[in-house]
């Protein structure tokens, strides 16, 4: 008995040193696995670093900087950039003031860059919807048409837009050929321009990802909703909409995102009058000859996006612990 015993103890030990020799060769395979993949991603992460994160670095360096008198910098320490952004100093008396013209700025990019989105998702979602609930072998053919525009330079698809909203364009033409209008309405060179330019060039961003979250989504849950008395609204936002809400919120920063710091739309449909941040930043590089303001708004604007962003990552991370 001590024999057998002692023979079942030798082979429970063998078989423990087994499963631990064995554990050990795992993680040192595990370890190789993980120094080769990094090995073969160094050279990318370094160019990574250099291309994306340098200019950065560069451009945060300058809002600390004094503006040359010709354009450029000089290496002489200044926090006056980061005060012009929102405040104004009086040559005279050297008084601070908020500076009305970037408020004003700031908050027409905010304002168009909200409507913007929020008019993509009227038109994207009903779209993406249509997408998604035709047959399968014809979603293709209406994806290929959603994403035509992108096959054009986006100056000659704003350009198109001023021949649409012109005062002698296809609008106001066909509204005085009905006799609606005396006198041709003034669309162009307006809010109301740059708003219709960006909804028209961003509007695919919003589709897509929309229609992404629908292809995946299971409508035999909206035939259970109608089994249980559900109105068409009731089915829609609290079956169809919280589960696509990942493509919605997707959708909206694809176009929240480009559409804030958009430079050819509203230079062209606003006609230099009605500047959004991108136009700024680039008036403070370009004729105000200001780099290090124009730094300071850069960066200021990046901030803003990184603020857009991290709302959407909150919002899925919310959603995904809804979801379980």
């Amino acid at each position: 008995m001590v024999s057998i015993r002692s023979n079942a103890t030798s082979a429970n030990m063998q078989s423990d040193g087994a499963v631990i020799a064995g554990s050990n060769s795992a993680q040192s395979a595990r370890r190789l696995e993980v120094r080769r993949k990094l090995l073969l991603t160094t050279p990318a992460l370094i160019v990574l670093a250099i291309a994306a994160s340098g200019p950065l670095f560069i451009m945060l360096l300058y809002t600390f900087l004094t503006p040359g008198d010709y354009g450029g910098v000089e290496w002489r320490g200044s926090l006056d950039a980061w005060f012009r952004v929102f405040l104004y100093r009086d040559i005279f008396d050297e008084t601070l003031t908020f500076a009305d013209a970037h408020i004003t700025i700031f908050w027409r990019s905010l304002k168009l860059s909200s409507l913007t989105t929020l008019l993509c998702f009227v038109l994207g979602f009903p779209t993406a919807y249509f997408i998604a609930t035709r047959p399968r072998h014809t979603r293709n053919l209406w994806l290929f048409l959603i994403t035509i525009p992108f096959w054009t330079n986006l100056l000659i698809r704003t350009f198109a837009i001023m021949e649409v909203i012109r005062n002698q364009g296809v609008v106001n033409t066909l509204l005085k050929a009905l006799g609606l209008i005396d006198e041709p309405i003034q669309m162009l060179y307006t809010d109301f321009a740059i708003l219709l330019g960006m909804a028209y060039v961003y509007l695919p961003l919003m589709i897509l990802p929309i229609y992404a979250s629908m292809e995946r989504f299971d409508f035999r849950l909206v035939e259970a909703g109608y089994d249980l008395y559900a109105t068409r609204m009731r089915v829609l936002w609290r079956i169809i909409v919280p589960l696509v809400k990942p493509g919605i919120i997707a959708g909206s920063i694809l176009v929240f995102i480009p559409s804030l710091g958009a430079y050819v739309t509203p230079r062209l449909l606003g006609g230099g009058r009605r500047m959004m941040l991108g136009n700024l930043i680039g008036l403070q590089f370009g004729q105000g000859r200001n780099w290090p303001l124009g730094a300071a708004l850069s960066i200021t604007l990046l901030a803003i996006v990184m603020i857009a962003l991290l709302i959407y990552v909150r919002s899925m991370q919310h959603s995904g612990a809804k979801r379980g």
